[in-house]
């Protein structure tokens, strides 16, 4: 049996699904965790629901490539390499260059270095894991799937940012986005439960996890997104600030007597839900302090800048037919997403309280919403899988 392979390694973690090409089923999925640090782990949990973990040093990329190909051999998983005929990366920023997924050569596997610049702590792991996989299976087809691709059909209206062009046209300073293989499988299957083209449709996706974005989606295609230059731009989220006045860090550099790179430190580890609250960066542990001043204020923060967004995208676009709820927060936080739709009566939507106090894929809006609000939870490896097949020409 033919398998594809969905590879998502970042800094310190190298995640992974194994596909059956014949129908799509997941054969295998599991991770690499603290890779480079002390104590990492490799975990796999099969088909049949047995999960494996081991304590064993995984210092880089290469040997996270090899404990997962013996692993997925010892078992039974497959019994030969050659059953493997095609690897799917998921990559953060492709820039302008990678307008679409793509086969990786030598020369593309270079350009992803050479983008390191706008996913400093993502590129150079995510081409480390790709470089790995060229080596240890030689001659099978190696796709990149980039984060940024799906926002390239933004107009400049929304992507550019009102300073000298010249810094465009010199340094491709401009917005890029993120989560746009999330976006893309989201728009794609809810398109599917409204029973529309997705050419048709306006959606709002709301991506919200560790990481957070909201993405107006009109006719099939990116129209605008919350995440700018880096995913550090936007909403607040787990330990990134989001929207912040750049007079602002001026001031508490001045103050705090730091470095530029000591700001964007604290911007992206030490802000956000983390910073607000002085409790934790995840929502779970906010709402279970959620008596507590700052906890609650957090939260509030958190709802508002998505309310935020979600108008002014429906402002833009003239309407949108549908907002849908996707990643950790978005698929499990019944509270947070009544409070976003009741934030949004406004435009029409009717909330259905007592189908949304259950997670799962479903609507949570009455029948008569002007606008629908839906759960999807979000599978970006069944897209990069996907995208294996469509671009190595593979057949089941």
């Amino acid at each position: 049996m033919d398998k594809v392979l969905a590879i998502n390694s970042g800094s310190s973690t190298f995640k992974f699904k194994l596909f059956s090409l014949d129908n799509e089923a997941v054969l295998a999925e599991g991770m690499a965790d603290r890779v480079g640090l002390d104590d990492s782990t490799f975990n796999v949990e099969l088909s049949n629901g047995e999960k494996h973990m081991a304590k064993i040093p995984v210092p880089d990329q290469e040997r996270a490539v090899e404990i997962l190909l013996n692993t997925l051999k010892e078992y039974h998983v497959i019994d030969d390499f050659s059953e493997i005929v095609g690897v799917g990366h998921r990559i953060v920023a492709g820039g302008e260059y990678f307008k679409d997924s793509t086969i990786i050569d030598e020369t593309n596997l270079q350009k992803i270095f050479d983008l390191k610049e706008y996913a400093p702590l993502h590129n150079p792991a995510e081409g480390n894991g790709i470089k790995a996989f060229m080596k240890l299976l030689p001659g099978v087809p190696e796709v990149g799937v980039f984060d940024t691709s799906f926002h390239q059909t933004m107009d400049p209206v929304h992507y550019l940012y009102s300073v000298p062009y010249k810094w465009y046209e010199d340094y491709g300073a401009r917005k890029y986005g993120a989560h746009g293989t999330s976006v893309r499988y989201v728009t794609s299957r809810a398109a599917e439960m409204l029973d529309k083209s997705a050419d048709e449709l306006k959606l709002i996706v709301c991506h919200l996890g560790s990481g957070a974005s909201i993405t107006a989606v009109k006719n099939g295609k990116s129209y605008d997104t919350s995440m700018g230059f880096t995913p550090l731009a936007g909403v607040t989220m787990s330990t990134r600030s989001g929207d912040v006045d750049p007079s602002l860090l001026q001031f508490i550099m001045e103050k705090e007597n730091l470095s530029m790179d000591e700001m964007i430190e604290i911007l992206n580890h030490k802000s956000g839900l983390l910073g607000i609250s002085g409790i934790s960066p995840d929502m779970r542990d906010i709402k279970s302090h959620i008596d507590e001043k700052q906890a609650k204020l957090a939260r509030d923060i958190f709802k508002n800048r998505i309310i935020r967004y979600v108008s002014s995208y429906i402002a833009e676009m003239n309407g949108a037919d549908a907002i849908v709820f996707t990643a950790g927060v978005g698929e499990h936080d019944q509270d947070l997403r009544e409070s976003v739709m009741k934030g949004l009566k406004i435009f029409g939507l009717v909330p259905d309280i007592e189908a949304n106090k259950e997670n799962g894929e479903k609507f949570i809006t009455k029948i008569d919403s002007k606008i629908q609000a839906l759960v999807i939870p979000t599978n970006e490896e069944l897209m990069i899988e996907r995208d294996v097949v469509r671009l190595a020409h593979l057949k089941a």
